[in-house]
């Protein structure tokens, strides 16, 4: 699947040989007037691909290995006059509660943009969609088309971490109801997706702080643009550390709250045991069968020591009762 993006007008290109349509549009790319620029984008290609097109547009090697790898963190890089930015893709799936993460690359150069997903997820589809509908915003050349790809992975950070905050306000619910119920699984498990977020979202912070800095390698045009992508991504990197430390202390409380249903436990079985000593004892003792015992001989003696038992055993229950430890 490959995108072409000239002066704000998009068009897809679908072919059956990927290096045919490769030769299409870098040709469409060598004809481009002035001002325009090409977009290519490239979706899980296979490395072929990616090393074609990286011989016509004169990337670099490290980058052609980062494009094709997808194991990268948020990063940006400069190899001579192509701007490389890595950036992770989020979606959240609320049928299993999972942060599901892929990866785009994406690479600036004077007349091209080269744009390379890996995973489901492809925020370049909605760039292509919000270009097709802004051109003042494209006239500014090809970082018109990096501010669009983060603005559409940035919405789907604060949408993904929307589904997070549900999932986490039921888990506060089950862990303060009356009911027992272990939720300690589910709490690992949701702080293991927050973590992952926290990894998508992190390192890309200080990326968009130098695009919106005075340095920055693009038109003051679209200065603002990026500016508005970077309060975006603080608020969800705000967001997304206070559902971590909220996590831990949700699962801190619900580890208080297990320790505090051991205890009830021990001292209902300790109560118990206590009320079920008296009996015990005094059974034990006549159970010796000596022959000079108190009351061996009275006809009352059998009902008057199942009767101490049992007052005993009464007595001691409504004092654990009392102290509620029944």
């Amino acid at each position: 699947m490959i995108y072409q993006e000239v002066s704000g007008a998009a068009r897809r290109v679908d072919c059956s040989q990927a290096d045919e349509a490769c030769r299409v549009v870098l040709k469409n790319v060598a004809n481009l007037g002035e001002g325009e620029f090409g977009w290519v984008h490239l979706s899980d290609p296979a490395e072929h691909e990616v090393v074609a097109l990286a011989d016509e547009l004169g990337l670099h090697p490290l980058a052609v290995e980062d494009a094709v790898q997808a194991h990268e963190r948020p990063k940006r890089e400069r190899y001579d006059d192509v701007l490389a930015v890595a950036l992770k893709t989020l979606w959240y799936v609320e049928e299993t509660s999972q942060v599901e993460t892929g990866e785009m690359m994406v690479f600036l150069g004077p007349r091209f943009v080269l744009t390379v997903r890996h995973g489901p997820s492809d925020p370049a589809v909605e760039a292509a969609r919000r270009l097709a509908v802004d051109p003042a915003t494209v006239s500014c050349g090809p970082a018109s088309v990096l501010h669009a790809i983060l603005d559409v992975a940035v919405d789907t950070y604060t949408k993904a971490a929307v589904g997070v905050r549900d999932d986490l306000t039921e888990l506060e619910r089950s862990v303060f109801s009356p009911e027992r119920g272990d939720v300690t699984d589910q709490v690992y498990f949701l702080k293991r997706e927050v973590l992952e977020f926290r990894d998508a979202i992190q390192p890309l912070v200080p990326v968009l702080e130098e695009f919106t800095g005075p340095r920055a390698p693009w038109p003051e045009d679209l200065l603002p643009y990026f500016r508005d992508v970077a309060d975006h991504l603080h608020r969800a990197d705000t967001e997304v550390r206070s559902l971590d430390d909220l996590l831990g202390s949700v699962l801190d409380a619900h580890l208080a709250r297990v320790g505090t249903w051991q205890n009830d436990d021990m001292r209902k079985i300790s109560a118990w045991a206590a009320i079920l000593a008296i009996p015990t004892m005094v059974a034990g003792v006549y159970g010796m069968n000596f022959e000079h015992m108190p009351e061996l001989g009275w006809s009352f003696g059998y009902p008057l020591a199942l009767g101490v038992m049992a007052a005993a055993a009464g007595m001691l229950y409504r004092a654990f009762r009392r102290n509620d430890w029944l």
